[in-house]
């Protein structure tokens, strides 16, 4: 993931906690806040060391990344996205990680509706 679309300071992390929506399921928390100046969307992680060791932190921040990756036509563009992993997700394969965060977001309607081609 590149530099620009990563959410890194920790004023920008508090930001997101105390003026951002949030929604959660049992594996993730997601805050979204609102960033009409920018023109894409942006990502932060938080893995605790409650979750595992830093192998299983570092799986599952791929495992994310990878997600959002796969998601990033569906997001709305123009806000900040911060993920916290809850010790549920250190069991999980990478499409249970990709399941459980489509659902999350589509919690939090930030996900856009998928266009269907009704002439397939």
């Amino acid at each position: 993931m590149k530099k620009e679309l990563r959410v890194k300071k920790n004023k920008e992390f508090q930001e997101a906690f105390q003026k951002g929506r949030s929604f959660a399921n049992r594996q993730f928390v997601v805050y979204a806040l609102k960033k009409e100046e920018q023109g894409h969307f942006r990502i932060g992680l938080s893995v605790s060391k409650k979750v595992g060791n830093a192998v299983t932190r570092n799986r599952i921040k791929r495992y994310i990344r990878q997600s959002i990756f796969e998601l990033n036509e569906q997001l709305h563009t123009g806000n900040d996205y911060v993920i916290i992993a809850r010790k549920p997700a250190a069991e999980m394969d990478f499409f249970e990680v990709k399941k459980s965060l489509q659902h999350v977001l589509k919690v939090g309607k930030v996900l856009k509706k998928p266009v269907i081609d009704e002439n397939c």
